[in-house]
């Protein structure tokens, strides 16, 4: 993780005394620290209550062992324990992840607990005067950071429970319709976190071997076979630039084991892949979208730019040059048409029937929770794009329904978003339209431009709002989903599945990884040795209703379960 600016206590602390008639008069103290002296041989369960302490000196004591319950002081970021007698250390030591320092100078310890390798916030430990063996001393005494290497050596050697994590549960939604003919499918989105980003520097409370690619790309994929989607739209996390499937990984692995399992995708690296030469290029990132060959078959596939979006209608606004254009965030979208043999209707009913499409979308937006208004006008840009790209495709195949009316194509949207629920993007998504005074704007000028990428046209703007048609809603809505980013530093829903209705109704979703088992394996962070990615992944199953048939001496055909 990257160090932050750590402050140690003051050395020289100054001490006031409240009186009696301030005490008894109900003056609150506010302190943070606690110094014990005075040749004290064992602490007072009594200390295990004060968990608001940051700061703890108990130096220079009788100390032989340090009790367990230590580890309730988990604001402790400072922590004194030197020149006593102690002779071991507790485990329970290691989930103190808060500490920055540790001093345990000049005690008895000749072996060190490998739970402190759980430390890694950790920026100075004090081991000198210890007879520690000649091992870790030689680690310690590394003059490259000695103690960042002895942590990630007692980290790496750390047993892991062989408890695993307990299975998702399935969350049935509602029961498909019977009463009309349908489709059923299944839609994933999953961040696999990639080889490049997966670094002890970002994740350093993870063992470096379970942060190998080698170690992880077997449960990874083993995860994605396992919910046999019949649509895979694959993420990965970069804390730089957040992008998605490494080109790289996406040829060699994603794409070669998918294939195996009857499956074909399409895949685009973002826009500063075409300045890169060739070695350079397979290690940018893009965005990938799977699809089940034996359910759809591909019409099109479309690139979305977002830098190039911004360019073409930037209107002048400097934010739109500077702070839009600058982000070589993409998104991807297929244009796929369902099969016959997956519409659940005897071969009769079909005689006659349009083909039926469905668009596909897969986007990342900017990371930086200080860029909020570009994550937004990027997804205005996508639904923009994704508008023509639909009507296009109704133009050029000249779709129409069996009753002559425009066929609606319907929409799937899997997408990290770098959003929370509450945010202008997730707004925008759910609601049909957001206000150029949005807050998420910060009152940076946008709104010149923002017109552009209203769905209505630069005429259908009303009272200042940018609109769609879409009328999306999310899989998974009212907090079925507690996070899907789970790191040490954040907790929270910022990926999603949007379907658009009516055409298409949630049936089911796979229900989130049980918090207590987080909590009581005091994993403080994901990736870990169970939990391959950083992100959980999120499967819906959706149902698709068709058009209505033409009846067979006036009965309509019901589709076959």
């Amino acid at each position: 993780m990257p160090k932050e600016k750590y402050d140690p206590p003051d050395p020289h602390r100054m001490y006031t005394i409240m009186s009696s008639d301030e005490a008894s008069h109900g003056k609150k103290s506010y302190w943070a620290e606690l110094e014990i002296s005075g040749k004290v041989r064992s602490l007072s369960s009594g200390l295990w209550s004060l968990t608001h302490l940051t700061a703890l000196h108990v130096s220079d004591n009788s100390l032989s062992r340090i009790p367990p319950d230590i580890a309730k002081l988990h604001n402790l970021v400072y922590l004194d324990l030197s020149s006593n007698n102690i002779r071991s250390l507790p485990a329970e030591l290691g989930n103190m992840v808060s500490l920055r320092e540790l001093l345990l100078n000049n005690n008895q310890l000749r072996v060190l607990p490998f739970e402190l390798g759980k430390l890694f916030q950790l920026q100075t430990l004090g081991l000198k005067g210890n007879p520690l063996t000649q091992a870790i001393m030689k680690l310690y005494q590394e003059p490259d950071d000695g103690t960042r290497r002895l942590l990630n050596y007692l980290l790496d050697n750390l047993a892991v429970p062989t408890e695993q994590p307990p299975s998702r549960s399935w969350i049935v939604l509602q029961e498909p319709d019977r009463t009309r003919p349908s489709a059923l499918f299944s839609v994933m989105c999953y961040n696999v976190l990639c080889d490049k980003y997966a670094t002890r520097q970002l994740y350093g409370y993870c063992p470096s071997w379970a942060l190998n690619w080698g170690y992880r790309k077997k449960a990874i994929m083993q995860e994605i076979l396992s919910c046999n989607a019949d649509i895979i739209s694959l993420q990965v996390f970069s804390p730089l630039s957040l992008t998605e499937v490494e080109t790289e990984q996406y040829y060699n692995f994603f794409l070669v084991e998918l294939k195996e399992q009857g499956y074909d995708g399409f895949f685009s690296p973002k826009s500063r892949a075409r300045t890169m030469s060739e070695s350079d290029r397979k290690h940018v990132d893009g965005c990938a979208i799977f699809y089940r060959t034996e359910k759809f078959s591909l019409v099109q596939k479309h690139t979305v730019e977002f830098n190039q979006l911004a360019m073409a209608n930037s209107e002048g606004s400097e934010a739109m040059l500077n702070r839009v254009m600058t982000k070589d965030n993409i998104g991807v979208a297929v244009l796929l048409e369902l099969r016959k043999e997956m519409m659940e209707l005897s071969c009769k009913s079909l005689q006659g029937m349009e083909k039926q499409l469905l668009l596909v979308a897969n986007a990342h937006m900017h990371w930086d929770p200080e860029y909020c208004e570009v994550k937004l006008v990027q997804t205005m840009m996508f639904l923009s794009e994704v508008k023509n790209i639909l009507d296009k495709a109704t133009r050029s195949l000249k779709l129409s329904s069996i009753s002559g009316e425009t066929n609606s194509i319907p929409l799937v949207l899997c997408a990290d978003l770098n959003s929370l629920p509450d945010s202008g993007v997730v707004e925008f998504l759910s609601t049909g339209g957001v206000d150029c005074t949005h807050k998420d704007f910060k009152e940076l000028r946008y709104s010149d431009c923002l017109t552009n990428f209203n769905c209505n046209g630069k005429n259908g703007t009303s009272n200042g709002m940018i609109t769609h048609g879409f009328k999306l809603k999310s899989a998974y809505e009212s907090g079925l989903m507690p996070y899907t980013n789970y790191t040490f530093d954040f907790k929270g829903v910022i990926d999603y599945i949007f379907y658009s209705k009516p055409q298409l109704n949630v049936l089911g979703i796979l229900g989130p990884l049980d918090p207590h088992w987080l909590l009581e394996n005091n994993i403080s962070g994901c990736p870990h040795p169970h939990i391959r990615s950083d992100y959980f992944s999120l499967f819906a199953q959706l149902e698709l209703v068709l058009p209505h048939l033409p009846s067979l001496n006036g009965v309509h055909l019901p589709s076959r379960r």
